[in-house]
């Protein structure tokens, strides 16, 4: 048992890591060292996006700090960090955290900048050949329809979709998924035409901000040169729906099962779950493992959640025959599920719905925002009862004890650059403050 963050770091403690492969397969020493952390409360943090394990942890160092000076005297808090295989692009950096990642990406444009190109061969093991090739096109950028075709075809077979099931339906319901969270379909931005689907992108990333940092021959409009900074977006949106799967199978087949019996061991132990990005996907996910009755999980806090507004839904606004995947499980929560949201997260605000929207269905243009919104960008929707609270509200309030609650966190989480905006602006006392409320855990 340690305390997180070492020489240099701030050093909350006790602190131990569940470590899941991406087919949620736990690391058991890490496992028991959880179940024997002496505290009456666990606050428990899955990462989003994050290439490496040293970054992981210098997050949940930087977010945990707070908590000591928080909680009431009654309180013995243990910090768990959920770790699972993940990515972050270099040009994603977190505000106050990461300048170094800040300044990795200028001079690259569309090219892969080399700490990008380590972290894809590490997501994506075995597959050396095509991720050179994929460099090797996003740094020559022909002017060719042919190579525009042919990354396409190399981003497909890298995000695991078969050619076949391009030619069938895709996923067109939004927040609706099967088994251990995996997408309900083929996202469209792999059937679609290859050079409409590049040139929607290029244009997301023109209104997000401008193209790849150090590009000055980066434009909108143009020739078929100007589709690769598209082309190199949608290679990161591969990533995501990656993550998006594994997520999914990370919370119902990893930590749900390890929650569960860790419930059995330590009954009165109280948790306290913390997601962020895709990690509030696998945090929201583990419900699904956990029994119905249960009364072990006190909190569920999602920090700018990347998926859909919907999930929590018994009825989806547009198919009233069918729910969000995760509907009803707000009820496995002793306590309230509290979704910050932000509109200052660029990458939820623009490309989340991009990638969702493109679908080839009667109902494709139902409406941008409301369809395929994630929770992270607009909080919980079609949730009846589910009330909607200002930051500064539940600082000075609290929290509902129960139910689903939607909390603007804009006033906040508000800084960062394109493309993904305030996504990974996390680091703030005042969401450490919304977690203890969350828990009952405050003075």
């Amino acid at each position: 048992m340690a305390d997180i963050g070492g020489a240099g770091g701030i050093g909350v403690g006790p602190y131990e890591e569940l470590t899941f492969d991406a087919d949620g397969d736990v690391d058991r020493g890490g496992r028991e060292a959880v179940a024997r952390i002496e505290a009456t409360d666990l606050v428990v943090f899955a990462h989003g996006w994050n290439s490496d394990r040293s970054t992981a942890t210098r997050l949940f160092d930087r977010f945990f700090a707070p908590f000591p000076g928080l909680v009431g005297p009654g309180v013995r808090l243990g910090y768990v960090g959920v770790v699972w295989p993940s990515i972050r692009f270099s040009d994603e950096p977190i505000p106050d955290f990461d300048a170094r990642a800040a300044l990795a990406e200028p001079g690259y444009g569309t090219a892969l900048d080399p700490a990008t190109r380590q972290a894809l061969g590490a997501f994506w093991p075995e597959r050396e050949a095509e991720l050179d090739r994929v460099a090797e096109m996003l740094e020559d950028r022909p002017e060719s329809e042919a190579a525009l075709i042919e990354f396409g075809a190399l981003v497909r077979e890298l995000a695991g979709v078969d050619a076949a099931d391009t030619a069938g339906a895709v996923s067109g319901v939004s927040g609706a998924t099967g088994a251990a969270g995996g997408a309900g379909g083929v996202p469209a931005m792999f059937a679609e035409d290859v050079l409409a689907v590049f040139r929607a992108f290029t244009e997301a990333l023109a209104e997000a901000g401008g193209g790849p940092a150090g590009d000055p021959g980066f434009s909108a409009v143009g020739g078929l040169r100007a589709l690769w900074s598209g082309a190199k977006e949608v290679l990161r949106q591969a990533t995501y729906y990656e993550m998006k799967k594994r997520a999914g199978i990370v919370g119902e087949r990893g930590l749900g099962p390890v929650l569960t019996e860790l419930a059995g061991r330590r009954p009165s132990l109280r948790v306290h779950l913390i997601g962020h990005s895709f990690g509030a996907r696998v945090v929201s996910f583990s419900l699904r493992a956990v029994p119905d009755g249960a009364r072990q999980v006190k909190s569920l806090t999602l920090l700018q959640g990347a998926f859909s507004h919907y999930a929590f839904a018994d009825r989806l606004p547009h198919d009233k025959g069918r729910g969000g995947a995760l509907r009803g499980l707000q009820r496995r929560v002793d306590g309230p599920v509290v979704a910050c949201h932000s509109s200052y997260d660029t990458s939820l605000k623009v490309f989340y719905p991009l990638a969702s929207r493109m679908a080839r269905d009667s109902a494709g243009l139902f409406g941008f925002d409301e369809r395929w919104g994630a929770i992270g960008h607009d909080g919980v929707q079609a949730v009846p009862g589910a009330p909607r609270l200002a930051l500064a509200e539940v600082l000075r309030a609290g929290l509902p004890g129960s139910g689903c609650v939607s909390v603007d966190a804009g006033s906040v989480v508000r800084r960062g650059g394109a493309p993904s905006g305030a996504h990974s602006d996390i680091c703030h006392e005042e969401l450490a403050r919304v977690v203890v409320a969350a828990g009952r855990m405050g003075r």
